[in-house]
Order: C-alpha cells, then structure tokens, then sequence
C-alpha cells in the first residue's frame, strides 16, 4: 500500500498531507479540496508540493466518482470533510477509507462534537479514527485517544493544542496499522451513542447555575459565539474566567475596572476577557466598555 489520496481542508488537512509525505513508500496521488478556496492551507501545500488536486462542487458528482477511480488509490484519508462523501468513493480504495473525528464515538456524533462536549460539561474527550460507513460517524472503529478537558479549555484551545496534534498523528498511526495489516474494525456500541446537529450562537440565560453558563461560553468560544445584551446591543463574550464572588457582587451586576470585567453570578463571578459587538473585531472587554459608556454597576440583561 502506498496510493494515497485526501479529501480535507483547513490547516489539520495540510499537517495530515505533510506527515504523511515524510514518511517512508507513501505517495500522494490526489488532494480533493472544497471549490473556490484557493487560500487553504491544503489547497497551498498542494501546490508547494506539486501534488495533484481535485476540486468539486460536490463530491457526490459523478464527474468527482469516475476522477477519484481513476486515481487507483490504496487508501483513501478523510482529513477535515464537511462534504457528503458517497459510497462509491469511500469503498473504492483496496485496503478503505479511514476518517478522523474529534470526539470518543460513539459519543457526540455530528459536525459540531468539540463544542457540544464542552457545553455538557464532559471531563473528558479525545478522537477516533474510524472506517466510515453509509450512516454518519457510525463506522467501526480503528483507534481512539483520550485527552482531558480542563476547566480553563475553550473549543478553540481544546482544539488546537490537543485534538488537532493528536489526529495528526493517530492518522499516521493508522496508516502504519493498515500497512502492517493490524488496523481494528471494533463495531461501534449503539447503546453509547449520541448525536449533536451543528452549534448555532447561543443566547446566554443568566439564571442556570454559574458552571452551566461558563460551559455555553467556553464551549462557544471562538465559533459560533454566546451572546447577551447589554444595552440593546447584541454582544458575544471570549476569553472568560469563572471564579469565586470575591467583590460580593449582585446577581448579573456588571463590576468594570482597568484590570478586569466582572459579572456577578450568584456565589461566581464571570471574568470576560473579550467582547464583540455582532459585526465587530473582538476587542478587550475594558475598552468595549469604555466605549459602549457602560457604568459600574450596571445591570446585564
């Protein structure tokens, strides 16, 4: 086995497509990247390397099916998909199709599993690397890895620092399986499963309990945000802190100093890091302050 293509985007995509270039008696005979993206990182490294690429408007084209046979590929590498990738295509390859997802499947199956873990207030996650079936990340499974997510973790930290390096390399820990013909197929536990649709912005009710709030923000910061109103204006909240109410404040009473932003939560208080205004630049919470004229004191909605 040595033919292998990637279907992927982003820069988890690109880091995928390098490791597996360094590594010996593999070949990349294909990249297939969304249309009309030609800043992304897995589209520029094809083009770095002089790697051929591929891009559809939808994969599942017949035009995309008969390109990706005629590639001949040994294994296909499902690196960061958010198109539907047909049967024809994922059982095409000789030796399959393996897919990486940022969670412990069968737990929080769907595109948005980084966030919904976190807004449940799960100790702990990780990633699979499945083989990929008709059903949606319901494939068995190859191998798993386990990270903890820290009370301070955002999406976008639990992400980047953990389950972004550790799929890079569990993908090319599988390959190295698949290979040596020891890659697992463990069928998924049906009874284990859950499903979350995508994370849409979420509106922060200020009356569920101090740590329910604090998951909601951190598990939408930085995408797709949670939001509030602060005089009249719709404000989405980053880089938050929750700890003890230390100031004494009131119930959803906002405290403003050069240091910090605080929000009274019972016996909490929320520290906010950043703040946006709905089609603004996240700006420091302080300034956004100074700049929206609101008072000590002052009473969040």
């Amino acid at each position: 086995m040595n033919r292998i293509a990637i279907i992927g985007q982003s820069s988890f995509g690109s880091s995928v497509a390098e490791g597996i270039l360094k590594t010996k008696d593999n070949e990349i005979v294909g990249l297939f990247t969304p249309k009309n993206l030609d800043s992304d990182p897995l589209f520029l490294f094809s083009q770095k390397n002089n790697i051929d690429v591929f891009r559809f408007e939808k994969l599942r084209s017949s035009k995309a099916i008969e390109q990706f046979k005629k590639l001949q590929v040994d294994l296909l590498v499902m690196a960061y998909v958010t198109d539907i990738v047909p049967l024809e295509i994922i059982e095409s390859p000789s030796y399959g199709t393996i897919q990486y997802h940022p969670s412990l499947l069968p737990k929080h199956r769907g595109p948005s599993s980084i966030n919904w873990a976190i807004i449940n207030g799960d100790a702990k996650t990780g990633i699979t690397i499945f083989w990929p079936d008709k059903g949606l990340d319901t494939g068995p499974i190859l191998l798993q890895k386990e990270v903890e997510i820290n009370n301070a973790d955002s999406t976008g930290s639990l992400y980047f620092k953990k389950l972004f390096p550790l799929g890079v390399n569990a993908i090319l820990e599988s390959i190295e399986l698949i290979k040596n013909n020891n890659a697992p197929k463990i069928i998924q536990k049906e009874e284990n499963a859950s499903y979350e649709s995508w994370c849409s912005k979420q509106q922060i009710n200020w009356d569920e309990e101090p740590k329910k709030i604090y998951n909601l923000i951190r598990g939408c910061d930085p995408q797709p945000g949670a939001w509030t109103n602060i005089n009249s204006k719709k404000v989405f909240f980053y880089d938050c802190k929750i700890s003890k109410n230390k100031q004494k404040l009131n119930h959803k009473q906002i405290f403003i100093s050069k240091d910090e932003v605080c929000i009274g939560m019972k016996k909490e208080i929320m520290t906010i890091g950043r703040i946006k205004t709905e089609g603004e630049k996240k700006i420091n919470s302080y300034e956004w302050m100074k700049i929206n004229k609101i008072k000590n004191y002052s009473i969040i909605k």
